[in-house]
């Protein structure tokens, strides 16, 4: 399978989120990164429902979510209308985790389930073969700008290598700091999704167009 990606929407600039999803779309953006924030799990607040279905009417991308709360049923119920392509919840806030899985499944949504770097990868392995995507985190969830964690590439190639050997094979996904310097870390063991923020996709550090920093992302990941 090709790499993807996925853009993290709360770094757009969210006073022109049209001509945002539009530069977007042309620049062939596989997903969009939505991080629902409670303001209990992270110091933050981020993307409420309402809104994220305005952005899902305005755009043919499909949505990942990304859920950094305390309670992930609730937050379920919240954005399940809106139809995303994934919903990601953390394995650290969850005494069930198959309820939580079977319940995103009932919305007819692709179940991941989300780790932080400091949680070791044991705390997932008994829910490989049920979730459609594993987000692993390079960075705390919370807060953009943050310095890549280079102690989970150890992870990343452990994970790898389980996966090789087993029957059913959830994509990787890889969130924070990610850009072309951090994508060449993991040269050797490249996950299936990257999600791009600011420090790769929506700062202002050129006058490239998205289409041509995702140019340069790849030129990265083929190498």
């Amino acid at each position: 399978m090709a790499t993807l990606i996925a853009a993290s929407i709360m770094c757009a600039d969210q006073l022109n989120v049209a001509d945002e999803l539009a530069k977007l779309e042309a620049a062939g953006v596989d997903m969009l990164h939505c991080d629902v924030m409670d303001g209990a799990y992270v110091n933050n607040l981020a993307i409420g429902p309402e809104w994220l279905a305005k952005v899902k009417n305005a755009t043919n991308i499909p949505l990942d979510i990304h859920l950094a709360t305390i309670n992930p049923i609730k937050h379920i119920d919240l954005f399940a209308s809106i139809k995303p392509e994934y919903i990601s919840f953390h394995v650290e806030v969850c005494e069930d985790v198959p309820a939580v899985i079977q319940k995103i499944r009932s919305y007819h949504i692709k179940p991941a389930i989300a780790l932080n770097p400091e949680t070791p990868l044991k705390a997932i392995l008994p829910y490989l073969n049920d979730v459609e995507m594993v987000l692993m985190m390079t960075v705390n969830p919370g807060f953009a700008g943050q310095n890549f964690q280079e102690a989970v590439l150890e992870k990343l190639h452990e994970l790898k290598a389980l996966l090789k050997n087993n029957a059913y094979a959830p994509l990787i996904e890889v969130d924070g700091n990610i850009n072309a310097t951090t994508i060449g870390k993991m040269s050797e063991c490249l996950p299936d999704v990257f999600v791009l923020g600011t420090s790769a996709l929506f700062h202002r550090n050129d006058n490239k167009a998205y289409s041509e920093r995702i140019v340069q992302i790849w030129s990265q990941v083929k190498s």
